[in-house]
Parts: C-alpha cells; structure tokens; sequence
C-alpha cells in the first residue's frame, strides 16, 4: 500500500519509520523543508506544503495525518470523502463535535480510520491486556494512573500552549492517552468529574489535570496528568480483587518499560510477584500501523476508533467545563 503523510514533525518522523512493508510516496507540512527532508529519505517520494495536493493524489492509499489538532479532523474528513484509509494522531481533533461529519462520512465509504493510542500497543500494555482479559485479576474494581513530563525551556510559546492550534492543554494532550487506556480496560464512564488548571507555565490552556471517572457497575477511575512532572512519569495499576497489574515506563526518558503482577495468597500478606521487562526500543508504532494495515485488507474495523476519540474527548470537555466553576 502507498502512504502519504500529511505534517512530518517529530510525530510524522516516528510514523515513517514504522510503515510495516508499505511505501511512503508523499508528504506534506507547512514548513516544506520539512517535507522534503522527510521525502527526501524515501526514493521517488514528493513533498509539498499542500495536504490538499496528497489526500488526491489517486496512488495514495493510506493517508497518515500528524499535524497540529486544528487540523486533524479537517484532513481527515477531506481523506475520507475521497476514499482513503486514515491513521489520525490522538486526539483526532479539538472537540468531540468536530468528528461527527468524520463518523458520518466513514459511514457513507468503505474507508477505514484508526486513531493514533499508540500507547495500547506497548509490550507492557498488551500483556496487561491478555492477563486482564484472561481474569487473572478476578472481578475487576478501579484504576489509577499517572503520566506526565516537564516541558521544556520555551513550552509555554510552543503549539500545544496555543488553544485555537491545540485546544486545550495537558490535559488534552496526554490526558486522552490515559482516558483511553482507562475506558479500555473499565469500558465506558458516566459519571465525570475533575480539574484542570494552571499552576506552572505561563500559558492560557492547563498543565495539570485530574479525574475521577465512574462506570455504571462502580468502577472507578483516577487519573492524573501534568507537565509539571519534572521527572518523566507513565504508571497505570489496574486493581482487581485477586491480583494488581502494574504497568511502568514507556521507555526513554520514561523509564524501562515492565510490568507487574501481583497476586494475593489465600493467606494474604505479601502477594506472588512476576514481573516482565521490555528493555528494547519503542515498537508501538510498528505494531499499531501493522495492525491498521491488517484491518484494511480484512475490512475489520479498527480497535482504536473514531467513537474511542470521541468519548475521550467528551471527558475533557466535561472536565474543562466543571473546572471553570
């Protein structure tokens, strides 16, 4: 399959490193060079400062879209109505609201769309995922999670501080990762409420945001995100009445990336502990697009989806909201 990518910053960078077999043959962002650069790796590939130029483009198949949030959902409706698959970066858009022609226009295609939760891709996560759906925890009861880093020189002047680019801040950014790893493993909340503010950097859109999210049978869970960490953090501990699952590290400056299992003894006290450890690169991109690629050819809906974006974004929303009072 031919792929073109539409914004080749750091995010765009990652994605064309892990195309699973298929062939880059355009890219587009505003800052051409960039383009180029990008372009410029792959034989025969163009570049061009004009998404509208490669989403027409008739050899394209798949159309990666890892630009600034302003954009995503415009670009990827634009993709869509033409008959191409997308693979948008979290969140997908600014608001929930901004999906909903993109829903309506998949509906009317055969088009497929996965949104960019990497993060469920990660070794750790997939083996929590296996144990978890396995019942190694027996009955499920709540969720806590943290993730968070801590800028850098300059953050507050960069895209994510702008709310008409970005549309919020930390917790928009990384929130929607632990939102959507949260619903992923406890399903769907209906009851939300939390905090977003700004105690740090000098910007209008938070840095730190907390929740506390419900489901109907009473599982609950808290989240925290901020980038006023200074250490760079990623811990989720899913709490079952068996057994803890502990994931940690993505990596990086995260941290090695492992995974704990503590099971509790018919005598309780100290739990039974096994623990695996992922000491390699990051391979969630590979994994993912792989993945996305499958279900294209299978015409399998996508696991990460349009309607996971949008009740993410539904919590942040409902979060931003009750935090203005």
């Amino acid at each position: 399959m031919n792929i073109a990518i539409v914004g080749c910053g750091f995010i765009g960078q990652k994605r064309a490193r892990a195309l699973a077999g298929c062939r880059l043959v355009a890219t587009a962002d505003v800052d051409l060079a960039r383009a180029r650069d990008l372009a410029g790796s792959v034989p025969g590939a163009v570049a061009t400062d004009d998404w509208r130029q490669v989403v027409a483009r008739p050899d394209v198949d798949i159309v990666i879209v890892a630009t600034t949030n302003n954009v995503l959902a415009e670009i990827t409706l634009a993709a869509v109505r033409v008959g191409k698959h997308v693979l948008v970066e979290k969140p997908a858009a600014r608001r929930a609201g901004e999906l909903d022609p993109v829903i309506a226009a998949v509906r009317e295609t055969r088009a497929r769309v996965h949104v960019g939760f990497n993060h469920r891709y990660h070794p750790a996560l997939r083996k929590a995922r296996e144990l978890f759906e396995a019942g190694a925890l027996g009955e499920v009861m709540f969720l806590r999670g943290r993730y968070g880093h801590g800028g850098r020189i300059g953050y507050e002047k960069e895209w994510r501080a702008n709310p008409e680019l970005s549309g919020g801040g930390e917790l928009l950014d990384q929130g929607v990762h632990l939102i959507d790893l949260a619903r992923w493993f406890l399903g769907d909340f209906v009851e939300v409420d939390g905090f977003a503010h700004t105690y740090y950097w000098n910007m209008p859109v938070d840095d730190n945001g907390f929740l506390l999210l419900k489901t109907t049978d009473c599982r609950v869970a808290f989240l925290h995100v901020s980038c006023t960490e200074w250490k760079n953090l990623f811990s989720l501990e899913i709490y079952g009445r068996q057994a803890k699952l502990h994931a940690e590290g993505l990596g990086g400056s995260y941290g090695l990336e492992r995974l704990a299992y503590y099971r509790m003894l018919p005598e309780m006290g100290p739990p039974e502990t096994t623990v695996w450890e992922y000491p390699m690169g990051d391979t969630s991109w590979e994994v993912e697009f792989a993945e996305f690629v499958d279900d294209i050819r299978l015409g399998r809906e996508p696991a990460a989806s349009l309607q996971d974006a949008q009740a993410a974004l539904r919590i942040v929303e409902r979060v931003y909201e009750v935090s203005k009072r």
